[in-house]
């Protein structure tokens, strides 16, 4: 047993077909589909402490450091969206569940477009926060160039412009200590895999394959996002045909982290439909 952020955690280890290890974290104990989180860039599980604390279904909940992030194996690139969908499906052999309820927030969620798009089937509800399934034609140079910072300068170089990407100003303000846990999260990363993830989503583009997704699916974003802001949330909406989007005012980039109880309850009504969904 570990501890995270006070809270008691089990972290398993899950083997990935290229034999990377995959920290899985255990964030509640239940019966039924799982419900599992991936966290944006230059997180890990820890993300989702207080959302995951604010649920109020009865499944089991877990949280995956992504390869090349936390207390996962951090191999070299390059790395693909389709390959992080990969690691979701060993995660769920290791759980023995045949579907889930998969959440993913910034990166994450491109994660989670990749996972609908490849195995529709293997999901119970999507639920995708602040994300986007392309940042755009000719991205990749930027994304490297932002990729490169940390080798170059330190990722401390990069703390004042990300924690305003990242937080509304009233939060930053309000001197909360999970601002203080996500900044301690980013400076341990490793530049490489830093790197590698970001020549990842320079490239990623989901849309193509995302409406094979027929299920249940929710879009939510902050009305402040500038970094995947609500035209790229209705683009995602629009590709996935029994989706809602919701945009959460005031908000930016990291809603879980600045208002947990209103994602918490988004994501625990989204669970319910899905499951009288099934029932029919």
């Amino acid at each position: 047993m570990s501890t995270l952020n006070g809270t008691a955690l089990d972290i398993d280890t899950v083997v990935a077909d290229d034999g990377c290890r995959i920290a899985l974290r255990t964030l509640k104990d239940g019966q039924g589909t799982p419900v599992l989180f991936v966290h944006a860039l230059a997180m890990d599980g820890s993300l989702w402490t207080d959302t995951a604390a604010q649920l109020r279904t009865d499944a089991p909940v877990y949280a995956l450091d992504c390869r090349g992030h936390g207390r996962s194996d951090k191999p070299a690139g390059p790395y693909s969206t389709a390959q992080f969908a990969d690691d979701i499906v060993a995660v769920l052999s290791h759980l023995k569940a045949s579907s889930v309820h998969l959440i993913g927030c910034s990166m994450g969620g491109t994660v989670a477009l990749a996972f609908a798009g490849r195995y529709p089937d293997r999901l119970a509800s999507l639920t995708v926060i602040d994300a986007t399934a392309c940042y755009g034609d000719n991205v990749e140079a930027e994304w490297v160039t932002r990729g490169l910072r940390p080798q170059i300068h330190g990722f401390e170089s990069m703390l004042e412009f990300q924690m305003h990407r990242w937080f509304s100003e009233a939060f930053i303000h309000s001197g909360s200590t999970r601002i203080a846990q996500a900044r301690d999260v980013f400076l341990r990363n490793d530049p490489s895999t830093y790197l590698e993830s970001c020549r990842m989503l320079g490239i990623a583009d989901e849309r193509q394959a995302l409406p094979n997704y027929q299920g249940p699916g929710l879009v939510l974003v902050g009305s402040d996002d500038y970094a995947t802001p609500p035209p790229m949330a209705a683009e995602i909406a629009d590709l996935i045909p029994s989706c809602q989007i919701k945009i959460l005012d005031g908000l930016r980039h990291f809603t879980p982290i600045e208002a947990p109880e209103l994602v918490a309850r988004e994501i625990d009504e989204l669970i319910q439909r899905s499951e009288l969904a099934a029932l029919h």
